[in-house]
């Protein structure tokens, strides 16, 4: 899994980032590129905003116990599988300002560095690596940049 804490990593997904176009198709799924990119965002915003509740403990447990492993292991997302209700973007978002704060984030998460993640609370999963949140940044944003031929 590459590092996103690494610049030249950062710089790559940022390089892939720009060669989508508003108009740029999927290979598979349903979302446009614009949804895509708000979708990849809110990962990021849920590590650095209050816009999303804390999942209640009973779901909090089941998510630790069932779904963070595959989130931030280094094993491929598949095709076409179920997203989390926070992560469904339903109504067409601002292709350029999608883009642009999605690039934010990943330069922010770049300047912010390792250390910043090491044991930093997921709102779904409790306490973190920095490995682990590495896995789970990057592994979601290439899945989706290889979705849309990037």
């Amino acid at each position: 899994m590459k590092n996103i804490f690494d610049p030249e990593v950062t710089a790559e997904l940022i390089s892939r980032i720009n060669q989508l176009q508003a108009d740029t198709k999927p290979r598979w799924g349903k979302m446009s590129v614009d949804q895509m990119l708000a979708h990849c965002c809110v990962a990021y915003d849920m590590a650095y905003t209050d816009k999303y509740p804390k999942p209640n403990p009973v779901m909090r447990f089941l998510l630790k116990a069932f779904v963070k492993k595959g989130v931030v292991n280094e094993v491929p997302y598949k095709k076409n599988i179920p997203t989390a209700p926070a992560f469904v973007i339903a109504d067409r978002k601002n292709f350029e300002e999608e883009k642009a704060r999605l690039i934010h984030h990943l330069e922010h998460t770049l300047a912010l560095g390792k250390d910043h993640f090491e044991g930093k609370e997921s709102l779904s999963f409790g306490p973190m690596t920095a490995l682990e949140w590495n896995n789970l940044f990057y592994k979601h944003l290439d899945h989706h940049l290889n979705q849309f031929g990037v």
